[in-house]
């Protein structure tokens, strides 16, 4: 009768059952068959895009339009020792939709049964295999799971398989379909789960982070002009980068950009570039499978992943080493990538805008920046001016944040007098919005809701005084060049005041007016050495 029989396959299908991954299933479904008497060979071909196929990818002719059968799983027992009956490669790893007997089965669902082989048929490809193995059946059934055609279970055999055998054939056919479709299904709501899980964590972090932060404030004209820029560019998928001082406010401009554009249904992913390591970029853009490092416990999307169909925020793109802007220009430009440890790629559509507070031409120049990447993110620039360029939304934002704040701490507004107002209008603010914000905040817990009292740091009480960077007279320009070296000498003043310190209420930061995290970039830009 052959090697399948009733007593066998029911004890194969509670084996199959078992297994939730595909991989798994399949295995499980060639390997116990193969272990039956008289099986040389069995294999499984799933339907596929040739695209989506490790193997067929490289075709010139490969697409995703294009649904070929694709050998997913192959055991067997050959008579000789040297032959690997469980490889996927080969002559017969693809088959198109209708070509041969194995395509035939899949275009038309139709099973079949070949027996009495004497090996010189007239259809077999390599006579000289089937006499040497002694085949003596060949059968195939189509593996259909609510009528779609998953594939084709293919068996070569060197028994003669009867009608009920051939019968028992089609029933585990049919069980080892509804198998697959599990198994993918579970693979698919597990990737699902973890990027899931991935943006809820994300997302938390981004709620408090964002905190203060929610609205545009100002009437000023070059807030307006951003603000035009903004609604210019929203609707588009054009890649923006958004240049600006620390503390503008870029992050504001991206999430405005995202929430006009057609994917605010969508996720908005952030990844804050300077707080990567350098050997950690590429699991961090693209993910990583489990096992490709250590430490890589389970699989992993990536930020791209996580941000498919929504916007990915690129913040301080400058930080990104030389020889991770290769793969971040490929995935923008072709939209497919590999997470860490997998040869499956992957396509996204994703829109990506970028920020930085370098300037990147320079970087160009100076070699540290590829330009085709410059030119890629660059299609839409949109600068933010600092706040010292629009003096006069500082009252309208201090009123915001000083109202923000009491709201937050639970506690009665402190009034704003026209005193404070003029002082804050006056300041040069080097760390921009979110240094006002931090002032402010810091005022209002101290202030315990009387009359709002601000010590700026160049306030004479204030010990000890931190110089600020000289402003040049009105009649000469400072170069980006003399900027860079006033904010250097500015920054190694404050850490000698600090002792090195960055975070804590002595730290340089504190001193600065700035968040650590920004200064700790700023010093990793300036190449300064803590000590």
């Amino acid at each position: 009768m052959g090697s399948v029989n009733p007593d066998q396959l029911p004890q194969l299908m509670v084996a199959t059952a078992q297994q939730r991954g595909l991989q798994e299933v399949l295995r499980t479904i060639t390997h116990g068959i193969a272990q039956c008497p008289n099986t040389v060979l069995t294999r499984i071909w799933l339907v596929e895009p040739d695209a989506l196929c490790d193997l067929c990818r490289s075709r010139e002719d490969a697409s995703e339009n294009e649904r070929s059968l694709h050998l997913v799983a192959s055991a067997g027992i050959p008579r000789d020792p040297q032959a690997d009956y469980g490889r996927l490669d080969g002559s017969f790893h693809r088959f198109p939709m209708g070509e041969r007997k194995i395509g035939r089965v899949a275009a038309t669902g139709e099973p079949l049964w070949l027996a009495e082989l004497q090996g010189n048929e007239e259809w077999m490809a390599h006579p000289a295999w089937f006499t040497r193995e002694g085949v003596r059946t060949f059968a195939a059934q189509p593996l259909i799971f609510r009528d779609e055609i998953l594939g084709v279970l293919g068996l070569f055999d060197r028994g003669l398989l009867n009608e009920e055998a051939f019968e028992w054939l089609r029933i585990f056919a049919d069980y080892a379909a509804v198998s697959i479709a599990n198994a993918r299904a579970y693979e698919k709501i597990e990737m699902l789960r973890a990027r899931l899980e991935e943006e809820n964590l994300y997302l938390r972090e981004e709620v408090t982070a964002a905190l203060g932060m929610g609205e545009f404030v100002g009437e000023s004209g070059a807030l307006q002009h951003v603000l035009r820029q903004v609604e210019l560019v929203a609707p588009t998928d054009a890649a923006v980068l958004i240049t600006g001082e620390s503390g503008t406010g870029k992050e504001l401009v991206a999430r405005a950009i995202h929430d006009r554009s057609p994917r605010k249904d969508r996720a908005l992913i952030k990844v804050n570039c300077s707080a990567v390591p350098d050997a950690l970029f590429e699991s961090e853009f693209f993910g990583h499978v489990k096992g490709a490092f250590t430490g890589a416990l389970a699989d992993r999307p990536g930020r791209f992943e996580m941000a498919d169909h929504g916007t990915l925020f690129l913040d301080e793109i400058g930080e990104v080493p030389l020889p991770m802007q290769a793969k971040l220009l490929r995935v923008i430009q072709e939209r497919e990538f590999e997470r860490v440890g997998d040869t499956r790629t992957r396509n996204v559509n994703v829109r990506v805008v970028a920020a930085t507070n370098r300037d990147l031409k320079q970087e160009v120049e100076a070699g540290r920046f590829r330009q085709d990447l410059y030119y890629r993110l660059s299609v839409f620039p949109l600068h933010i001016p600092p706040l010292r360029e629009r003096r006069e939304d500082i009252p309208k934002l201090a009123i915001h944040f000083v109202a923000q704040s009491a709201k937050r701490m639970n506690r009665r507004a402190p009034r704003l007098t026209q005193a404070v107002l003029s002082q804050l209008a006056a300041h040069n603010w080097p760390g921009n919005v979110r240094e006002l914000q931090n002032v402010v905040e810091r005022a209002v817990i101290l202030s315990q809701g009387r009359t709002l009292d601000i010590h700026l740091q160049s306030a004479p009480s204030r010990a000890p005084e931190v110089p600020s960077a000289p402003t040049p007279p009105a009649s000469q320009v400072a170069t980006r060049q003399e900027w860079r070296r006033q904010e250097r000498d500015n920054i190694t003043q404050a850490l000698r005041l600090a002792k090195g310190k960055i975070f804590g209420p002595d730290g340089a930061a504190v001193l600065l007016g700035m968040k650590p995290t920004t200064l700790a970039s700023r010093i990793k830009a300036l190449g300064i050495k803590k000590n």
